[in-house]
């Protein structure tokens, strides 16, 4: 009979430290990084942290087809419409082939929420006839502040390809813009030719035509001079319920400065956008620029409006890009742009660029939503079903742990040992995830970690099973461990296997916090494979080198007689066969 072979196994039990130190540099650089990152608690969901649960069915009214593509292209635009009410953690994702769930946690006004996010929101190009500075900005600046014509160098509007750009100007100072023209002229100059292209082409049905103040001249002129797009609550009504063919007014941000603008009639509809993308001109020194390819219908207007705007002066050579009611961006113009191409220079970063280019090619929902329900969940409530949560994660454990000392004895040491290292790892990777990809930890997420407590210890029970089976055929306690473990690592990883295939299935399969439940146990099975191979074995290793461990304490769990070990084999002569005379 051969020989086993123990060069390897005796350089693994040799060398067991060497597993520690590696995942004990893992636990601290990971838990260094939490901490420099600042995110050192687990993001919350909306049913532990409160807040309110939007769903929107989609319509295909608007002649565009339900379709992935549309479903995906809404998800973007209302997560951004979401974050721009100032709530850093809502979620917005797809639930089946027609709904869309809009999950915004605590702080937020939901009726502002239910009346932006599901909005079929119009993106318009308008003239501008007014603008003033009302206040400094309490936020940073927004990505589009470099590409306007405040604190900074004008953007223009070129002819794409040709090179030519709109002369700039320096930044216009607040007395400047304010009188630039008087509100009450810049109304009566809605109606000239220079300003009353519409979005259908016509002249403006709100003009006033008799060169007098009408009512509504009046009214709008009260509105524009009482309003501060420095208050939040006055930016969030700033164009409400204007139709296109009206004269409106807005906000805009820019450079960390709140403007509010008096616009005219729509001239360009942000549908007649064909494409729109963030491009860097490496030929001259304008450096990020957005370009804009228009349809034919919308290259016939926006070759009108320029070429009447190009014969004004500041700030009537400017059109304002309009989505939902805030400007993004106002560029100046300095001639007719036709061609169907355009482009928006200025002082942009790639992001402020980029941000620029989706507005303008995703500025519109490309489907109308009606909403189905909206469900709000209490902080209170919240912070009970987490207490309930993390309660019973409390039991579990702890009947987990009085049935390891109970039946374990010593090597329930082994045993918690490893569970608080895998808290550790889950708790901190938990932490990491939030800010990374966004996870959540709900309160099926929660469910989840519990059952993989159960998972965890399984593991642990299997290898000291196996180290007992060895002990009970008569082998001492340090072959007993390095035989054991080779039989004991099939089983877990067929084990945890099925439990990884099944959590990633069911995050596969399912939508909405039920994710929640199978990502948090398939990446506790992955941890449950990490610490028993990195920690668990090589700790068991040493304290089989231990005397209370080795030579069979009664309380370390390990004891032969307890265990009903066999006396070892002794190898016996065989006796010789009986020699047989030969016969002569």
């Amino acid at each position: 009979m051969a020989a086993p072979k123990r060069g390897r196994s005796a350089s693994a039990q040799s060398k067991p430290g060497r597993a520690l130190a590696l995942i004990l540099i893992a636990i601290v650089a990971l838990t260094g990084g939490m901490f420099l990152s600042g995110h050192t608690t687990p993001r919350l969901g909306i049913d532990l942290a409160g807040g309110t649960s939007i769903t929107l069915e989609a319509k295909a009214d608007q002649g565009s087809a339900i379709n992935k593509a549309n479903m995906d292209t809404a998800v973007e635009i209302m997560n951004r419409r979401v974050n721009g009410l100032g709530v850093s953690e809502a979620e917005v994702q797809t639930q089946g082939d027609r709904n869309i769930i809009v999950n915004i946690p605590k702080g937020t006004n939901s009726k502002e929420a239910r009346d932006q996010v599901g909005t079929t929101a119009k993106l318009y190009f308008r003239p501008v006839l007014a603008q003033d500075a009302t206040g400094v900005a309490a936020a940073t600046p927004s990505p589009s502040a470099s590409g306007s014509s405040k604190a900074s160098p004008s953007p223009s509007a070129s002819k794409s390809g040709t090179g030519e750009k709109a002369t700039s100007s320096s930044s216009p100072s607040a007395s400047a813009t304010s009188q630039g023209r008087a509100v009450t002229d810049a109304l009566k100059a809605d109606s000239t030719p220079s300003a009353s292209a519409s979005a259908s082409g016509s002249p403006s049905p709100s003009a006033s035509a008799s060169g007098g103040t009408s009512a509504s001249d009046a009214k709008l002129q009260a509105q524009y001079a009482a309003l501060d797009c420095s208050k939040q609550a006055q930016r969030n009504k700033a164009g409400e319920g204007a139709k296109p063919t009206e004269t409106t007014v807005g906000c805009g941000e820019f450079n960390g400065v709140w403007y509010k603008y008096l616009l005219g009639p729509a001239a360009v509809a942000g549908t007649e956008v064909k494409k729109a993308q963030a491009v860097f001109d490496t030929q001259t020194a304008a450096g990020w620029q957005v370009t804009m390819t228009f349809n034919s219908k919308g290259a016939s207007k926006f070759a009108d409006i320029t070429g009447k705007l190009a014969q004004n002066t500041q700030p009537l050579n400017e059109f304002g890009i309009v989505l939902d009611g805030q400007v993004v961006s106002s560029p100046t113009v300095s001639s007719s742009i036709t061609g169907g191409n355009a482009q928006i220079s200025g002082s942009f970063t790639q992001e402020e660029a980029q941000s620029l280019a989706n507005m303008l090619s995703y500025g519109a929902l490309p489907l109308s939503f009606q909403e189905q329900s909206v469900t709000t969940v209490t902080a209170a409530l919240g912070g009970e079903q987490l207490h309930a949560g993390l309660l019973a994660g409390a039991i579990g454990l702890a009947l987990v742990v009085i049935y390891l000392v109970a039946y374990y004895r010593g090597l329930s040491v082994v045993a918690m040992a490893s569970l608080l290292v895998s808290a550790i790892l889950t708790y901190v990777i938990m932490a990491l995830l939030g800010p990374a990809i966004g996870f959540a930890l709900n309160l099926p997420a929660v469910c989840g970690a519990i059952v993989a407590i159960g998972i965890t210890a399984d593991s642990f029970i299997v290898y000291f099973e196996r180290i007992r089976d060895e002990i009970r055929e008569g082998r001492s306690l340090r072959p007993a461990v390095e035989r054991a473990w080779p039989r004991a690592r099939r089983t877990i990883l067929v084990s945890d296997f099925v439990s990884f295939l099944a959590a990633a299935v069911l995050f596969i399969v399912t939508v909405g916090k039920v994710q929640g439940f199978a990502f948090t146990l398939g990446l506790t099975t992955v941890l449950d494979v990490v610490v028993v191979f990195f920690f668990t074995k090589p700790l068991m290793t040493l304290l089989a080198r231990r005397k209370f461990f080795a030579s069979g304490s009664k309380w370390s769990g390990l004891d032969p007689k307890s265990l009903g070990a066999k006396p070892p084999l002794r190898r016996t002569r065989r006796p010789a066969a009986p020699a047989h005379t030969k016969e002569a």
